[in-house]
């Protein structure tokens, strides 16, 4: 009997994308044995002072971070979509694609996690996917009593018992490397001319830099 699809979202702003968002990708594909992880941009990140780039440069420089990479998508569909995005017309969205059978996770950070409660529909989203949190090492804050109530029986203790229904379970795991980057520390660097080498893909970087992505200077030409 052929094995049920095992697909994940990994939503993010990828503002820009970076060699963490990349291996928690490659992780939890491997840790999950995912087929697919759909890498999603989300369409309008928060506003900063920062420069800022366009939802569609930053899935460009996504797909250049992906490249070939088995099983890493970068998908579209969250910057197509008119008027607000929310993740459970996502998750919808990939449930009509993959089918009733197929194994869906989205995966969401700690700090996303802890705010799980006060999402859009938070409760549909167990009716077309898993949830995996992807714990941080040394992480204290405990979720609030709301967020526990929202996730009530549904915490599994491993892949495969998470995998044994195509939705509805909460799983925590923590990756290999969790990578301490962030994409805050990548704007500021490239506000200020320093060294983004080894935090983003050579290529990405090569694209930034080329671009005059995120540099104030640029403004100037």
């Amino acid at each position: 009997m052929t094995r049920p699809p095992r697909i994940a979202m990994l939503g993010g702003t990828f503002d820009p994308v970076h060699n963490g968002h990349m291996r928690s990708a490659l992780e939890l594909r491997d840790t999950l044995e995912l087929d697919r992880v759909h890498m999603i941009p989300a369409p309008q990140p928060p506003l900063r002072d920062t420069p800022q780039v366009s939802p569609q440069k930053r899935l460009e420089l996504l797909q250049t971070a992906i490249g070939d990479t088995p099983g890493l998508e970068a998908d579209a569909r969250e910057l197509e979509r008119d008027g607000p995005s929310y993740s459970v017309d996502t998750l919808r969205s990939l449930r009509h694609e993959y089918g009733e059978q197929a194994r869906l996770v989205m995966a969401i950070g700690w700090d996303a996690f802890l705010g799980l409660d006060q999402w859009h529909k938070p409760e549909q989203l167990f009716a077309f996917a898993h949830l995996v949190v992807i714990a941080r090492p040394g992480h204290a804050e405990a979720p609030s009593t709301p967020l526990m109530e929202l996730l009530g029986e549904r915490e599994v203790d491993s892949v495969s018992r998470l995998m044994a229904s195509p939705h509805g379970q909460v799983l925590r795991v923590t990756l290999p490397s969790a990578m301490a980057i962030s994409a805050t520390q990548i704007r500021q660097s490239l506000e200020q001319g320093k060294s983004i080498r080894f935090l983003v893909p050579e290529t990405v970087e090569r694209a930034i830099l080329r671009e005059g992505l995120y540099q104030r200077w640029q403004s100037a030409h």
